[in-house]
C-alpha cells in the first residue's frame, strides 16, 4: 500500500516536470506533508466542534465542577492527543524507506505522546484539586498531598517510559532496576517521603485541616492553615506572615489545635481581679439593705441571711464579729457575679460557668471568672471580654472593694505631698 502511494506521487510529480523516482526525497515529504495536514484538520475538528460544542454545554450547566475542569483546560490538553496520535500513525509509514529516521521519529512521537497523555492528567489533578478545595473536603483530607504524590508518581512512571522508549527496551527492565537505587532516592526524597507518611496520619487522626487556627511555639506558628501539601503546612500568622512547618513535624512535635473550640461554639475566658485585700471586711446592716436592692442580689441575700441567721441562733455573744457567721462584701460580691454571668446573653450557659477564689498573693486576692462565651469569633470575644470586665471594675465599689494596683509614680508623690502637709 505504501509502495503503490509512493508510485501515484511520482506520477503525480513527474507529471508537475518533476523527475522523481517512487523512492525520492519529494514523494517522502509529500507525505509527511499531508500526514501533517491530517493531522492539523483533526485538531481542528476536535477543537472547534468537539470542545466548543462541550463547554457550551458546560457553560449552561448548573454544576461547577466541569467548569473548573473548563478553567483548567484539561479538554483542549486532551485534544491535542488527536494529532499526536495521527502523526504517530502515519509518519512512520511516509518514512519507512528511510530506515533509522523512520525508527528515530517513531520512538520520539510515542515519547511526547506519553508526555501529552501525562501533561493532561496533571490539569485534571489540578482541577480535582481546586474542587475539592471549593467544596471543604480539603478540611477532612488532604487532598493536595494526595495530588502532588500522584504527580510525583506520574512523573517517574514518564521518566521511565520515555528511556525505556528512547532505549528501545521494555519499562519493566528499568523498574526492576529500581531496587538498586533505592537508597538514593530514601536520601534525595526524604522529606517527600516523611511528608507523605505524616500527611495520612494528620488525614487518618483529623489531627490538622485547612482553616484550622494552630499555634506551635517552636515553629513561630500562630494562624490558620492556609494550605497542607506534601512536604509542608502552610501558616498565615495572625499579623499576615507566613510560616511553613514541615509535615512531619504536626506529627513528631506538640502543637495546639482550636478547631475544637470553634466547633464546640464555646471559647474560653479565664481571667482574674485581683481584690486589694485591705478592702475585705463584713457588711454593714447598712450596706446589707443597699444591696438587697441589687437585680441580681435581691433573690441571694434573703436566702443567705436566713441561713445565716439560723445557723447564728444558738450562738452567744452574737455581736462580737467573730462569733457566728458573717457575710463578707467579697463574698457578697462572687454571688452578683455569678448571678450576673447567669444573665449574661454572651455567655454560654451549656459550658462550665464559675466565679472562684484563687489563693491569695502578694498582688491580693485574685476573684477569676471562669466561663465561655457562645461567640467565638476573635474580634467579638474580644469584646465581650473586655466588657464584662469592664464592668467588673466599675462595680468593685459599690460593695466596698478595690482593685490592687502596684504603687504608682502618683501614688509616691501623693504620700510625699501628705508628709511635707503634716511637717507643717
Amino acid at each position: 500500500m505504501d509502495q503503490e502511494l509512493r508510485m501515484q506521487i511520482a506520477v503525480w510529480l513527474q507529471e508537475l516536470g518533476i523527475n522523481s523516482q517512487p523512492t525520492d526525497i519529494f514523494a517522502t515529504g509529500v507525505l509527511i506533508t499531508l500526514c501533517l495536514f491530517v493531522a492539523m484538520v483533526a485538531y481542528f475538528l476536535v477543537k472547534r466542534v468537539v470542545i466548543q460544542a462541550v463547554n457550551i454545554m458546560i457553560h449552561r450547566s448548573k454544576a461547577t465542577w466541569d467548569d473548573i475542569f473548563m478553567r483548567f483546560r484539561v479538554l483542549e490538553k486532551l485534544a491535542i492527543l488527536v494529532p499526536a496520535i495521527v502523526l504517530n500513525l502515519f509518519i512512520p509509514v511516509a518514512l519507512k524507506e528511510q530506515g533509522v529516521m523512520a525508527q528515530f521519529i517513531d520512538r520520539l512521537l510515542n515519547m511526547v505522546l506519553a508526555i501529552l497523555v501525562i501533561r493532561a492528567i496533571y490539569a485534571a489533578l489540578d482541577a480535582i484539586n481546586e474542587i475539592a478545595d471549593i467544596n471543604l473536603v480539603n478540611r477532612r483530607l488532604p487532598v493536595k498531598s494526595f495530588v502532588q504524590l500522584t504527580k510525583l508518581f506520574l512523573f517517574f512512571i514518564g521518566l521511565i517510559i520515555c528511556v525505556s522508549i528512547l532505549a528501545n527496551q521494555s519499562p519493566v527492565y528499568f523498574l526492576s532496576g529500581l531496587g538498586v537505587a533505592t537508597g538514593f532516592v530514601m536520601l534525595v526524597f526524604r522529606d517527600t517521603i516523611l511528608g507523605f507518611v505524616a500527611g495520612i496520619q494528620l488525614a487518618a487522626n483529623r489531627m490538622v485541616s485547612k482553616g484550622d487556627w494552630i499555634q506551635m511555639d517552636k515553629y513561630g506558628a500562630d494562624g490558620a492553615v492556609e494550605e497542607v501539601s506534601l512536604n509542608t503546612v502552610k501558616v498565615r500568622n495572625w499579623d499576615n506572615t507566613i510560616t511553613m512547618i514541615p509535615a512531619y513535624a504536626l506529627v513528631s512535635d506538640a502543637f495546639k489545635n482550636w478547631r475544637g473550640m470553634s466547633e464546640s461554639g464555646g471559647r474560653r475566658i479565664k481571667r482574674s481581679v485581683n481584690i486589694d485585700v485591705n478592702s475585705i471586711k463584713f457588711l454593714t446592716d447598712d450596706e446589707r439593705i443597699r444591696l438587697g436592692k441589687v437585680n441580681h442580689l435581691k433573690e441571694y441575700l434573703p436566702k443567705i441571711f436566713s441561713e445565716i441567721n439560723e445557723a447564728n441562733a444558738s450562738v452567744s455573744d452574737i455581736d462580737m464579729p467573730v462569733n457566728g457567721r458573717r457575710l463578707t462584701n467579697v463574698g457578697t460580691f462572687r454571688a452578683y457575679l455569678q448571678q450576673y454571668l447567669n444573665h449574661h446573653e454572651k455567655v454560654h450557659k451549656g459550658m462550665t460557668l464559675m466565679v472562684r477564689q484563687l489563693a491569695p498573693t502578694t498582688e491580693g486576692l485574685p476573684i477569676e471568672l471562669y466561663i465561655f462565651t457562645n461567640d467565638v469569633r476573635w474580634t467579638y470575644y474580644e469584646t465581650i471580654q473586655a466588657d464584662i470586665f469592664d464592668h467588673v471594675f466599675a462595680i468593685l465599689p459599690e460593695f466596698g472593694l478595690r482593685a490592687f494596683q502596684n504603687p504608682t509614680g502618683n501614688d509616691l508623690r501623693s504620700l510625699k505631698s501628705i508628709k511635707v502637709e503634716s511637717s507643717y
